[in-house]
């Protein structure tokens, strides 16, 4: 293969495309931190001596025993009534649909259990949200009299029924018959969300309205995928705030306010609690759970959102939504609540270009095409084929300043000992020539918006998971050639094969982009070149090896179709005489300077004539 001479300027584009690429690797890789015992999370505080005893006591009590309500409400206050119902000997309550199954408890009223249907863990285990306690919803409240109060050690009292084919649960903490606190459920068929409110009745005289109730909602996330470093990547919490704008917390502490949702995405599955009525201020933290990407960690990372809760007069009164179900584009786009931002598609332009283009036009080529690997292969083609211009300018370019290379370092001797007269001897040439060395650069810098726009689409793609091709039994994560017996770092203890052929091919490119005389060209104080030539496949092939490997796949075609359409360019399309023959015919016509050409040569004139009287 002949390699390609080319100027250092006209490499700076694919630096720039390098350094993203680094950065973001960077950016993506997830900080060390404590991690935490496997069988406790931070707990909501614990309640009061005589809540904690109401618990313990409550299945000794029998309903409507007058000694037990009297018992009872001299622990509890008024929320005496409801340790003496049936349902505080505690127990659940199941509802369901096609997709989703949910068990609800007496004890709190929260979710205990929350569990997808149609889809399995990397180990073929149903995919749990919520199961063994690693989730909570406490609401922490005083009453009149004094009493603190967590409805986590509460006894909420079930009532489920069936409106035209939707579940209605209602779960009563009752003060009496006619007056409690409600978490009401509502489950449509084929829907991932529910209704979920929080009300009370009669409760004016009961709580305490100088006191705030505050809802605590923890979920330590289980780990569903197969690299435990690359689901960490991202999982975080996501919250809209001021009626639109999102932020997001990967690892630390953070609050807002007026929040309309926060989200515990974990990956490719998102817990999201959705209100109609905007919490007023909302505190969030998140706590990496794993240290050390060697260990068979169960747990991913802990979320934890305390909200106060507004009563107005006198009672609360809050219409909200669960979502459990995966984080996929399509469904959480179709609620129309903004939770397709809860997808990381990349900011500004760039997910601009996924929502609009990559996204709907995978979705076709998947349909028509028998599998997703195919699917890739086809999508990748065409962008390759819609920015080929692009690379044929790219090329043309590196042909010009091939040719006038000669004639570019006879000015450099010439005037090698004047800088300045050598810039402006070698901007006339450009200018006579109608070349540029920038003119390398730019259709390389106008391909990043769709090279990160692709870095986004393939590791958020839902559609990908689990889905297999070739080797590769997972599109979504990394493929295995083979096992190694050791850990290395950064690498992981597996080969991946897309990530080795993704970077042989970049390598290629490179070789065929760059040439031999890379280093005779290098120029004083820019990068070596050579040592970014070698760096870029290297960081390919290490760090991607635990990225999902349609990812790889992606990249490992364009890179081949890259290769093929330069190969096209240089040996059916572009001449070399002939352009040698156009630039000196360019030469011998008179060149008229645009205004900013002719400001910039004056500047260097004076600047030159400034030079020659301080030597004088």
């Amino acid at each position: 293969m002949e390699e390609k001479k080319i100027d250092v300027q006209s490499i700076i584009g694919f630096i720039l495309i390098g350094g993203i690429l680094l950065w973001m690797l960077y950016n993506n890789t997830p900080e060390e931190t404590e991690t935490e015992d496997a069988t406790t999370t931070e707990q909501v505080e614990s309640s009061t001596k005589e809540n904690q005893v109401a618990t313990e006591e409550s299945a000794n009590r029998q309903p409507n025993d007058s000694t037990a309500l009297a018992d009872a409400q001299r622990r509890l206050g008024s929320f005496g009534y409801s340790e003496t119902l049936s349902s505080a000997q505690g127990g659940t309550t199941t509802i369901e649909n096609d997709l989703l199954i949910l068990k609800i408890a007496n004890k709190g009223g929260y979710i205990e259990e929350a569990r997808l249907k149609n889809y399995k863990t990397y180990d073929s285990i149903p995919v749990y949200l919520i199961k063994d306690g690693n989730s909570s919803l406490n609401m922490s409240f005083t009453t009149t009299d004094g009493r603190t109060l967590n409805t986590e050690n509460l006894f909420f009292e079930p009532e489920l029924t069936d409106n035209n084919g939707n579940q209605i649960l209602s779960m009563k903490l009752k003060v009496s018959e006619d007056e409690y606190l409600e978490y009401r459920y509502a489950m449509r068929p084929g829907e991932y969300m529910l209704d979920f409110s929080i009300r009370s009745q009669g409760l004016t005289g009961v709580l305490n309205s100088a006191e705030t109730p505050t809802l605590d909602w923890k979920l330590k996330g289980f780990r569903h995928s197969k690299s435990i470093s690359y689901e960490n990547n991202y999982t975080d919490l996501i919250y809209e705030y001021d009626g639109g704008d999102d932020d997001s917390v990967t690892d630390g502490e953070d609050e807002d306010e007026n929040i309309s949702y926060i989200a515990y995405r974990q990956h490719f599955f998102s817990s999201i609690l959705l209100t109609d009525n905007p919490f007023t201020t909302s505190s969030f933290k998140v706590k990496n759970l794993v240290e050390d990407e060697e260990v068979d960690t169960v747990f991913t990372k802990t979320f934890a959102s305390t909200i106060p809760l507004e009563l107005k007069a006198g009672e609360l009164n809050y219409n909200m939504n669960w979502y459990y179900g995966p984080s996929d584009y399509k469904i959480l786009n179709d609620y129309d609540r903004n939770l397709d931002e809860i997808i990381p598609l990349g900011w500004g332009i760039f997910g601009w270009i996924n929502k609009y283009l990559f996204i709907p036009f995978f979705a076709f080529l998947a349909g028509v095409l028998p599998s997703y690997g195919l699917a890739i292969i086809a999508m990748t083609i065409v962008v390759r084929i819609v920015l080929s211009p692009v690379t044929y300018k790219s090329y043309l370019s590196q042909a010009k300043m091939k040719i006038l290379k000669p004639e570019i370092n006879e000015l450099n001797e010439k005037y090698k000992d004047n800088a300045m007269k050598k810039q402006q001897e070698t901007m006339k040439l450009y200018s006579k020539a109608g070349a540029s060395p920038m003119s390398g650069c730019l259709p390389a810098l106008m391909q990043i918006p769709v090279f990160y726009a692709l870095f986004q689409f393939f590791p958020s793609a839902f559609q990908l998971r689990q889905k297999s091709f070739l080797w590769a039994d997972d599109l979504s994560s990394y493929d295995v050639i083979a096992e190694l017996p050791f850990h290395i770092p950064f690498y992981g203890d597996h080969v991946s094969l897309f990530p080795i052929l993704a970077s042989v091919a970049i390598f290629i490119y490179m070789m065929m982009t760059t040439g031999q005389s890379m280093q005779a060209n290098q120029q004083p104080g820019m990068p070596n070149m050579k040592f970014l030539m070698y760096l870029s496949p290297l960081v390919m092939l290490i760090f991607f090896n635990n990225y999902a490997s349609g990812l790889s796949l992606y990249y490992f075609t364009s890179n081949l179709i890259t290769i093929g359409i330069m190969l096209v360019i240089k040996y059916a399309i572009i001449d070399e005489d002939k352009i040698h023959a156009k630039i000196q015919e360019n030469k011998k016509k008179p060149k008229k300077q645009n205004r900013f050409t002719r400001k910039f040569q004056e500047m260097m004139e004076q600047a030159e004539e400034q030079q020659k009287k301080q030597k004088k």
